[in-house]
């Protein structure tokens, strides 16, 4: 799973569960093959029960515990909710595959996994395998108000529901599954407590504001995370906004750099010693690319950087990484639904100061 993911939940730790008073649903399960007969006073799983999936029955009783939950809340579809990718780490407990899993999943590919995506429960079961598979996808797949299941770590499933499901839990007991009730599910999504800042949309405002600072030289790319863990880069000129915000994938998360140097030899002699680094470059044909390298990766980001037009080094840590200002795109109606939030910027702040209140 991604640096991103959640903390980890082992079943050898603890039962509690986080809670902040915000459930949103009233009928949380926690659904595992672990016996609670297995665990000591402190809630550790003790028992001989493998953490790795089995890839054949017990996969296969989850996936029909699910469908039992959804049946019995009476839905038939789900929405992908804060979608993921490994970005340069891994932890699962069985190694990514190629395509992360999503493979055949979407009408238009890879592309329909994202953020709101609308997906039937047949997709959603099999989201739900790759995620229990750890082949490198993540999301929440919800029905907001109403259900919502959840993948933790080895093994580890969290089914919530506006109603009891009396006959999911006794059809998932027949499984030989164990479904324990919660008070919240410790991978639901947790806003923050207090936003200082306000989000700023991606709306027409935003964008006419990105044109007149790329038409005076002041942006020239735009970094776009698609998925958490994913983004990829695009080089502004006043004829090429257009169409760059119309190949956005939606609610994708924004930020907009200065241009890149075309002072080559600058930029390589800016390479740190050692630590995470992204290159950021434009080849020959105009396309922006990047790499995170450390710093025995350093000459082969040296070796493209060289051939390029013209070239960046970006921060990769907290608080050093500062575009000049970002924003969330919003769904066509211009409402922002989406739940994550990009870090503000000083522009960022002197926006939430300068937009109209209530």
């Amino acid at each position: 799973m991604p640096l991103s993911y959640p903390p980890r939940l082992s079943p050898r730790g603890g039962t509690s569960v986080p809670d902040d008073g915000a459930v949103q649903l009233p009928y949380v399960y926690r659904v595992t093959k672990y016996d609670p007969a297995d665990r000591d006073e402190h809630g550790h799983y003790t028992g001989s029960e493998d953490t790795a999936g089995d890839h054949g029955e017990v996969e296969a009783s989850y996936l029909r515990a699910v469908a039992a939950f959804a049946g019995d809340t009476g839905v038939g579809h789900l929405a992908v909710r804060e979608p993921q990718i490994p970005s340069f780490a891994h932890f699962g407990a069985e190694p990514p595959v190629d395509g992360f899993g999503l493979d055949g999943l979407f009408p238009d590919g890879p592309a329909g996994f994202h953020d709101g995506a609308e997906v039937p429960l047949e997709t959603g079961l099999r989201l739900v395998r790759a995620m229990l598979r750890d082949n490198g996808a993540w999301c929440r797949l919800e029905v907001e108000g109403v259900f919502a299941v959840h993948v933790g770590w080895d093994q580890y499933l969290y089914i919530s529901s506006s109603r009891p499901c009396e006959e999911a839990l006794a059809r998932t007991r027949q499984l030989g599954l164990f479904p324990e009730r919660l008070n919240t599910s410790p991978y639901a999504f947790e806003a923050e407590e207090e936003e200082q800042t306000a989000q700023r949309p991606g709306d027409d405002a935003f964008w006419a504001e990105l044109r007149r600072a790329v038409v005076t030289g002041r942006a020239g790319i735009l970094e776009e995370t698609y998925l958490e863990g994913a983004s990829r880069w695009h080089h502004l000129t006043g004829d090429t906004i257009d169409p760059v915000r119309a190949g956005l994938a939606p609610r994708a998360r924004l930020a907009v750099w200065p241009p890149l140097s075309t002072d080559i030899d600058a930029v390589l002699r800016a390479l740190p010693a050692d630590g995470l680094v992204e290159g950021v470059w434009q080849d020959g044909d105009g396309t922006i690319r990047s790499a995170i390298v450390e710093e025995d990766e350093c000459p082969e980001l040296t070796a493209r950087i060289s051939r390029a037009r013209a070239a960046a080094l970006l921060s990769v840590y907290a608080g050093e990484r500062v575009p000049l200002c970002t924003a969330v795109m919003p769904d066509d109606d211009g409402i922002l639904r989406a739940r994550w939030r990009t870090e503000p910027t000083p522009s960022d702040r002197d926006w939430a100061l300068r937009r109209p209140q209530g």
